[in-house]
């Protein structure tokens, strides 16, 4: 059941416990009608109303706004209905026949229409109220004014609150959804670990023993086995981060759940143990940038060749450094490469983080392995 349940049982006591006041009032002044008969029209039809109102208002799809300015018509009908059962002095000793019995379309428009419709309807109460005192030819007391007063702030509050009630009960169905969703990803998680995980893991250490071309098998199977591992830590981690924009707003991406991914038998990544944030675009080139360098040493350099990526993080700048154990890059390697239309390293690694605002040092010496610095500002707050 859904906070507004309860909420539109509480307008329609209000108006039952309303009805009930004019009933009294109309008892208790009975001698200042001229139309008695006129009078207790009214209140039948305000029962009726009042009825009537709860069974639609119970149903969401039927809280239109065509509905509840049929039901602002009925409110002012009854009001304006005064003019015909009493007599001017009648408004001296109660309101009119549905003053108090009015709020409750009132506090429905500020549901449906927001808190600008509850302000709206107040002052047209106010301007009703006024125009029925000079119809009836009534003195016009500080009692209308105080009247309306009420109703705006009450109008508001309820509008307000029932605003915030409405985003609590969709962030809670988020929540509610979100848990669902990592229990199902954690479940898959086990599964996975128990069996797949646990077969490649064996394969990998028979393969190792056994040698020859079993060792290559062994070898495959525990780089799949290693990125299935990430692969299964990364999708945890996916589903809490996009909840956590689910609200509209794309916030910063933490760059290690992006590198996580890259790392196998042979790469490794070290990274704070702390959130390393960046904007969602440069941390996706940066780690488009990290990933052109490791194939880079996946395509060039002997088999077996291992590769580090570590993360930095400093207080106004983010490097990831990337080094590898292969032969090196020959000295204008690179040079004849750009001069050959071969851009890889020059679009790929040096483009990205350029286009970034960032810089990129190249180290590397033959024999000694080759290490790229990739250094990209903060955005300035």
């Amino acid at each position: 059941m859904g906070f507004d349940v309860p909420l539109w049982r509480t307008f329609t006591l209000y108006r039952a416990i309303t009805l009930v006041h004019a009933l009294l009032m109309v008892v208790q002044n009975h001698q200042y009608l001229d139309r008695p008969w006129v009078a207790w029209l009214v209140l039948v039809v305000m029962a009726v109303w009042t009825v009537v109102t709860h069974q639609v208002y119970a149903v969401p799809s039927r809280r239109t706004s065509r509905f509840l300015c049929a039901d602002l018509l009925v409110a002012f009908g009854c009001l304006f209905a005064t003019a015909l059962a009493a007599e001017p002095f009648y408004l001296t000793q109660a309101p009119p026949l549905s003053s108090y019995w009015f709020a409750g379309t009132a506090l429905a428009a500020s549901v449906i229409w927001g808190r600008r419709g509850a302000a709206t309807v107040a002052i047209a109460y106010g301007i009703a109220d006024l125009t029925l005192r000079v119809i009836m030819d009534a003195a016009i007391t500080g009692a209308t004014a105080r009247g309306v007063v009420l109703l705006l702030l009450t109008g508001l509050a309820v509008g307000y609150m029932a605003r915030v009630a409405e985003q609590a009960e969709e962030r809670f169905a988020q929540a509610v959804t979100l848990e669902a969703r990592i229990r199902e990803r954690e479940q898959l998680a086990r599964s996975i670990h128990d069996s797949v995980l646990q077969v490649l893991a064996l394969v990998r250490r028979r393969g190792d023993e056994i040698g020859g071309e079993a060792a290559e098998l062994g070898r495959m199977a525990g780089e799949q086995e290693v990125r299935l591992r990430s692969l299964v830590a990364d999708g945890l981690n996916t589903t809490v981060a996009v909840h956590d924009v689910s609200a509209g707003e794309a916030g910063p991406l933490d760059l290690r759940d992006l590198l996580r991914p890259l790392q196998s038998v042979r790469v490794t990544v070290a990274a704070p143990a702390t959130r390393v944030e960046l904007p969602d675009h440069t941390a996706r080139e940066l780690t488009a940038a990290v990933a052109a360098a490791l194939d880079n040493v996946e395509r060039h350099c002997p088999e077996g060749t291992r590769a580090w990526v570590l993360v930095e993080d400093e207080p106004d700048a983010v490097m990831v450094t990337v080094r590898d154990d292969g032969p090196g890059i020959p000295p204008d390697r690179l040079e004849r490469a750009r001069a050959e239309g071969r851009l890889g390293v020059a679009q790929s690694i040096l483009g990205r983080v350029g286009d970034l605002g960032g810089t990129t040092e190249i180290h590397s010496d033959p024999g000694e392995g080759t290490e790229f610095e990739m250094r990209v500002p903060r955005p300035q707050a």
